[in-house]
């Protein structure tokens, strides 16, 4: 069974692209707190990789900015690949499911205070949502 589940922040803005084919893909990383606090009183933290696909990846990358918090469930894959000479080896955390995780207020103070609207109806069925 290779089955995770984390709550992180993000360190940077997703980063969206798309393959030759047309997929979507977004890459970003989060910080996630450990249980327990070192012998210096601090928590550590463990920045992972994750990558989601199609859908998932444009919601994300559209929605979710450096610093929001974010729940992630899906697999662990691992790799590598050589650079000069060098193997390096990849840990991510590729997404299936998700879900935002600041509330309401927090994302509508950083929305412009103007009387026109921001956002779009987004034109999808629900055989396109990944939850």
């Amino acid at each position: 069974m290779n089955n995770t589940n984390l709550i992180g922040r993000l360190t940077a803005d997703p980063e969206l692209k798309y393959t030759q084919s047309g997929t979507a893909v977004s890459k970003f990383t989060i910080a996630v707190d450990r249980q327990y606090k070192n012998a210096s009183g601090e928590r550590e933290t463990d920045f992972i990789r994750c990558v989601a696909f199609k859908k998932t990846a444009e919601i994300i990358a559209q929605y979710q900015k450096k610093g929001n918090q974010i729940g992630v469930s899906g697999r662990i894959q691992t790799g590598s690949y050589d650079k000069d000479g060098v193997r390096h080896y990849t840990t991510d955390i590729l997404v299936d499911n998700f879900t935002f995780l600041d509330n309401k207020k927090d994302n509508q103070q950083q929305k412009p205070q103007n009387n026109q609207s921001q956002t779009e109806p987004i034109d999808i069925d629900d055989s396109q949502l990944p939850f």
